[in-house]
């Protein structure tokens, strides 16, 4: 797979045992075109010696902030100039933090905070530590400053445990890198593509104290949210009420009943090209409100309720419908309620999940998807709901891309 002639690409290589597989990564860049200049932290050192990337890039491999051969001594500033995108692979939990807090102590965060190139991180490290919240918020964070993520992967760790931290492979890191190359058509797999989301619970008033409402957080959403943003898109969310961050790069329309997001969502649709249905929206509201709160004065309390309006069927039943993507959070029968609701209701893609288990679901850190389609489906793993929310977003880009 060429990705340029002439693309420069700086790899930065942090601590950690997956560094044993960034020299293949490095003959992987060079193979298809690319230019590549290594920079190798303390620790990665530990691991690999400088040695082995200078054979393979065919460059000095640089390893300080302050290169008496660089440009007036400066490294950092050489290389961000020359740099068409710096990858970061694999990207420790510490570098992470670092890149998040800013700190610029030695060559490979001082270089990322220089750059004006697009910065790509493959995230590697012990799943335990990719499932901290505090990696999760780091992840979040940098993607919303426009830095760009691949991975990391499920699968068995050197350290004998099972889950989510593995480096990507070589060519998912170069297929990231080749959407970011300068002149690329798309710098990302929904790039130029206006997304139209809906996030969070609504509330359905009893009276001006109570309301009907369901346990979500907004947490799943406001991920695929930022993942989309990340991989191009042009995000519109409307949201209910959460006690989230609004997510930075995209266009926030906050409502609170149903019948709002429904407003909200009508007056949207006709510039979305996809439309990814996360809310939590009630199904019933009261027929009259009370107009002031409700005292307790019987030992029952009866309250009429009509259906609220099905704003995913309704969008997908428009004339010329965006690719159309539902949630269906489901206790039990999963895959058969997923399936009955993309065809009862003309859908894209559903992505089902069971809620009510431990540590997954609503207001959890984690959780874990079955996608379907029309002759198709595909289960993504357990993970934390930033690192989910990627993988989501690159199935729904290239089933959208499939679908022409």
């Amino acid at each position: 797979m060429t990705v340029s002639n002439t693309s420069h690409v700086c790899l930065i290589v942090t601590g950690g045992i997956a560094a044993y597989k960034a020299p293949d990564l490095v003959r992987r860049l060079r193979e298809a075109g690319c230019e590549v200049k290594v920079v190798m932290t303390r620790a990665a050192q530990a691991f690999v010696r400088p040695l082995t990337f200078q054979a393979v890039s065919g460059q000095p491999v640089h390893t300080d902030l302050l290169d008496p051969a660089a440009e007036a001594a400066m490294g950092h500033i050489e290389l961000a100039r020359w740099a068409d995108v710096v990858v970061v692979a694999p990207a420790s939990a510490d570098f992470l933090a670092r890149l998040t807090a800013g700190f610029a102590e030695d060559l490979a965060s001082a270089l990322c905070l220089a750059t004006t190139a697009p910065v790509l991180v493959a995230p590697a490290m012990n799943h335990r530590m990719w499932m901290h919240p505090a990696t999760q918020h780091n992840l979040s964070t940098l993607v919303s400053r426009g830095v760009h993520c691949v991975g990391p992967d499920a699968g068995a760790q050197a350290c004998g445990e099972t889950g989510p931290g593995r480096l990507v492979e070589p060519d998912q890191i170069l297929s990231a890198v080749r959407a970011l190359r300068p002149g690329a058509e798309t710098p990302g797999a929904l790039a130029g593509v206006h997304v139209l989301m809906t996030a969070g619970p609504t509330y359905e008033p009893i009276d001006p104290v109570r309301v009907l409402t369901n346990r979500s957080s907004g947490k799943m959403g406001y991920a695929v949210a930022r993942a989309a943003c990340a991989a191009g898109a042009r995000v519109t969310l409307v949201s209910g009420p959460t006690a989230l961050a609004a997510p930075e790069n995209l266009r926030v329309v906050s409502v609170v009943t149903a019948a709002e997001m429904y407003a909200a969502v009508m007056a949207e649709v006709a510039n979305a090209e996809i439309f990814i249905a996360t809310a939590a929206v009630a199904d019933y509201t009261l027929e009259a409100p009370a107009d002031h709160k409700v005292k307790k004065h019987t030992e029952t309390l009866t309250l009429t309720l009509r259906p609220t309006q099905d704003i995913l069927a309704a969008v997908a039943a428009r004339p010329m419908p965006p690719f159309t993507v539902g949630f269906a959070a489901e206790t039990q029968h999963l895959l058969e309620y997923a399936r009955a609701k993309l065809t009862g209701k003309g859908l894209d893609m559903v992505a089902a999940n069971l809620v009510g288990q431990p540590g997954t679901g609503f207001d959890a850190e984690e959780n874990e998807l079955q996608v379907v389609w029309l002759g198709g489906e595909q289960a993504l793993a357990r993970a934390p709901k930033a690192g989910l929310a990627h993988a989501l977003i690159t199935l729904i880009a290239e089933r959208y891309r499939a679908r022409g």
